[in-house]
């Protein structure tokens, strides 16, 4: 990303209460100031989080890590933008409530997150806040797994994590949060093998998690750069051959060191060779950056062309990520005027005027924590425009994390987030029903990754990643709320 901007913006900021109440950038668009209604929001909140601690006799700070601190966010957010989410007033309260209204645990598969290095928190200040789960606490979980025969591969094992250096990511996603199983990913960089995170460190990343674990906790990218040809086809064939990546990640409006224009999914020159080879190569899963326009190309990550490429791929399965949304910066007054999400939409009406493809795949992240914190009405228009237009089947669950710290409070915000009546009966969208948001997930990315979801569901509790969560919220989880992306300000 282009950092010329970034001195007038904040990396890394702790959050009032469990649901942000200002946009944070994934380092692929620039964040834009806390919206008057957003300030509401946070004054809502902490005016109720205030008198129910009070109630309950502890502090502000400790209400808010609890349920009733994520209930609490939920109604100050229907507070200002109207009843969107499904949660009562004895929530805050009573835990057990709260519980009943999330009704029995769903399988979250996060088809894109994200690692956050530790020089992203240069002072450390995480890592002396009182509960963090510091590198000495996790290495302590890990000599308890070890020692208490949680998974017996350990056994031999006298390494330490920080070697791994995804401490945090390990406590963000799984002990904080309800994902069984993410894909990690990485923005790109010059040349695939200079990414902010490159295949190889993506591959041994996903290796040593579900080495710890003893089961398959995580998934991992490889890179794609067709612009750079043969080379970019034998560094694709080591990729499948020798890291056993999942899938491909690569981004149309990205250029390699040297050049400076993007690349269509539909050029045949460019593009169709790259195809070809993940034919070749049985990873036929390419998931496309489009949207939040990156890069110095930016009109390159318009979606327009993944409907030909579709056509003429159809045993390729396209992800497109961020689901194409252009930007969410004053959807408001565009959304009012046009009706429309830009790119989103018009996307939309290409796929519903090509009603026989079926390989594409609309991805969330980002987007739907844009919209869901700043212009929630629009996020019903978002899933009612994708639902309609790409089915039930084809929306796939993803955060974007740990950018935005934990994603429990997306999974948090989209379980309990409804599709409004009259939106229904106007446009004839979907209702979000609970089988609608179990397929999205993680049921659908399970289906196209081959992931069996009755063996993973009696697997990961018993593994040794889900016994030390459930040791760890045992003991008190202690969540950050912390936002790792760049805020304004």
């Amino acid at each position: 990303m282009n950092r010329d901007w970034t001195s007038r913006f904040r990396r890394g900021v702790r959050s009032v209460g469990p649901i942000p109440t200002q946009v944070v950038s994934n380092e692929e668009f620039v964040p834009w100031p806390r919206t008057a209604e957003q300030s509401l929001v946070e004054e809502a909140l902490i005016q109720a989080s205030g008198q129910a601690s009070m109630r309950l006799g502890m502090s502000r700070r400790q209400f808010l890590k609890t349920s009733g601190g994520m209930a609490a966010a939920l109604m100050a957010m229907n507070s200002v933008f109207g009843s969107l989410f499904d949660v009562l007033q004895t929530e805050l309260f009573e835990p057990a409530a709260f519980a009943e209204r999330q009704g029995a645990p769903v399988f979250i598969f996060d088809v894109q997150t994200h690692y956050v290095s530790a020089s992203y928190d240069p002072a450390d200040a995480e890592g002396r806040r009182r509960g963090a789960v510091t590198k000495d606490a996790l290495l302590g979980l890990r000599r308890r797994a070890r020692e208490t025969g949680l998974n017996p591969r350990l056994s031999a094992d006298r390494g330490t994590l920080d070697d791994l250096s995804w401490q945090n990511f390990i406590k963000e996603v799984f002990f904080d949060s309800e994902t069984s199983i993410g894909l990690i990913s990485t923005p790109p960089g010059p040349y695939p093998q200079e990414a902010v995170v490159p295949p190889k460190e993506m591959a041994h990343i996903r290796d040593e998690v579900n080495r710890l674990a003893g089961s398959q906790r995580m998934l991992a990218h490889g890179l794609v750069t067709p612009q750079l040809g043969a080379v970019d086809l034998d560094f694709m064939a080591m990729q499948a051959e020798q890291l056993k990546i999942d899938a491909w990640k690569c981004y149309t409006g990205s250029c390699p060191k040297g050049l400076d224009h993007g690349w269509w999914m539909d050029d045949e020159q460019i593009a169709y060779p790259m195809l070809e080879q993940a034919r070749k190569l049985n990873v036929k899963r390419v998931c496309v950056h489009k949207g939040l326009p990156l890069g110095p190309v930016p009109e390159y990550n318009h979606p327009k062309d993944l409907i030909k490429a579709a056509k003429d791929f159809p045993d390729v399965d396209f992800l497109v990520y961020h689901s194409g949304m252009k930007s969410a910066a004053s959807i408001d007054e565009a959304f009012d005027k046009t009706g429309e999400i830009p790119w989103t939409t018009e996307f939309c009406r290409m796929k519903k005027a090509n009603p026989g493809l079926k390989n594409i795949y609309m991805e969330i992240g980002s987007t739907f924590a844009q919209l869901v914190t700043s212009h929630p009405m629009v996020c019903a228009h978002f899933f009612g425009q994708i639902l309609d237009a790409f089915d039930v089947d084809h929306v796939l669950w993803g955060t974007d994390s740990i950018w935005y710290g934990t994603p429990q409070w997306q999974i948090e915000a989209f379980r309990r987030f409804q599709m409004p009546e009259p939106l229904i009966e106007k446009h004839k969208y979907h209702a979000l029903t609970r089988d609608v948001k179990s397929k999205i997930f993680g049921l659908n990315a399970a289906r196209l990754f081959g992931i069996d979801v009755a063996a993973v569901r009696n697997t990961l509790p018993k593994d040794a990643v889900g016994r030390l969560r459930l040791s760890y919220h045992e003991e008190g989880p202690e969540p950050s709320h912390r936002l790792y992306g760049w805020v304004a300000g």
